[in-house]
């Protein structure tokens, strides 16, 4: 008879967080794959429990992830935990829930706390619609071009910052969202929890020594919804046409026209022609 795969939320801070469901879950799991058995180690001393551990992070998660649905097909069942949050959220237990779905073991949660909710929760900024954008790359062409992809989300978005790498960052969405709105969420749930709520600009400024502490997530306000023209295509042509008359060339005109009413050049220019 096959076993299971229990995703199990783990503190992302505070152990009092962690659930009555999740300490009952990790007692009756027959091993608990960890992304660092050291972390889970101190959490397991902390609740009582005694468990056999397998290691499984982003280096080795396709290799063991067979060895674990071997166990869990055998009929054990494993509880997946990370160091700090939700399995498999910006996490490798993403690559091992999938390949349990692959060979149709069951997965089953028990949720906990996670760092995006909860910065979004307390950012002050609009929570209806929101999008996790994760980690950044480290590879400046990379973090700027993945940046330059999300510049016009209308959506709250929500980022994963190390400390060393926040002021690069901030200068790079500065250059690519301009300035709006942000909120640096530091140590959730630790004793030196902060919300900082400025704007990008005021933010590139402040951290620009580099002089930042612990876990960021940021949460920043999305693109602005582009204004409708009052203009229709039809005004924008006879524009042009008036431009023509006084001696422009036709893709003179529509560039002036377009930047008059709004619209684009190059449909104004087809509409000329």
């Amino acid at each position: 008879m096959n076993g299971k795969l229990m995703v199990v939320g783990t503190p992302i801070g505070n152990l009092s967080d962690f659930s009555p469901r999740a300490v009952e879950t990790l007692k009756e799991a027959d091993f608990i794959a960890a992304e660092d058995t050291r972390v889970t180690m101190k959490l397991l001393n902390h609740f009582n429990i005694k468990k056999p551990m397998i290691s499984y992070f982003e280096h080795n998660k396709y290799e063991r992830g067979e060895i674990i649905c071997d166990k869990i097909e055998s009929g054990e069942t494993c509880a997946l935990v990370s160091d700090a949050g939700m399995p498999a959220i910006s996490d490798p237990g993403e690559m091992l829930v999938a390949q349990c779905a692959e060979r149709g073991i069951q997965v089953f949660v028990v949720p906990g706390p996670s760092a995006v909710v909860s910065a979004l929760a307390v950012s002050g900024l609009p929570t209806s619609r929101f999008t996790f954008e994760g980690f950044l790359s480290v590879n400046k062409k990379s973090r700027r071009e993945h940046l330059e992809e999300v510049k016009n989300e209308q959506r709250t978005m929500v980022f994963y910052e190390a400390p060393h790498k926040l002021s690069s960052t901030l200068k790079d969405m500065y250059n690519s969202f301009g300035d709006r709105r942000i909120a640096l969420v530091r140590e959730i749930t630790k004793i030196h929890e902060e919300v900082i709520r400025t704007t990008l600009s005021k933010a590139v400024e402040y951290y620009s020594d580099n002089n930042a502490k612990g876990e960021f997530v940021l949460v920043i306000e999305g693109a602005e919804k582009p204004k409708k023209s009052e203009f229709t295509l039809e005004d924008a042509v006879l524009m042009a046409k008036d431009h023509i008359k006084s001696g422009m060339s036709a893709s003179e005109a529509a560039k002036k026209a377009a930047a008059e009413t709004g619209l684009k050049k190059g449909n104004i220019y087809k509409a000329i022609l």
